[in-house]
């Protein structure tokens, strides 16, 4: 890809979509439908993907996610843990998503951002 600050991957995966994309210094996965054990392991190997870039942010958007179960929450909580460097960030998602955050005492935890 000739300029990777534009390049930009759109994959529908059953009930979710990723779309991810370098935007400067960030690389920005964003997560739209539902976030479950159908979709994690593709959720999870473009995390890796965006880990092996140069890429000096990466930012989770979960504002188009509608439902994330106990996989996609483990799937987050795993990438968070390998950036120890701070590098990794959330963007919050609705409030029925960020809820499960909440109940699993993760909210507070985790590097949401606004």
């Amino acid at each position: 890809m000739a300029d990777d600050t534009r390049a930009e991957e759109h994959r529908r995966l059953g009930s979710l979509s990723v779309r991810s994309r370098r935007d400067g210094d960030a690389h920005v996965v964003e997560l739209i439908g539902e976030l479950d054990l159908d979709g994690a392991s593709a959720v999870e190997a473009e995390l890796l993907a965006a880990e092996a870039t140069d890429a000096p942010s990466i930012v989770v958007d979960l504002g188009g996610l509608e439902f994330i179960d106990s996989t996609g929450i483990r799937m987050i909580v795993m990438a968070a843990e390998r950036s120890e460097d701070g590098r990794f960030t959330l963007l919050r998602g609705t409030k029925q998503v960020h809820r499960v955050f909440e109940i699993t005492d993760l909210a507070d935890r985790l590097p949401f951002v606004e």
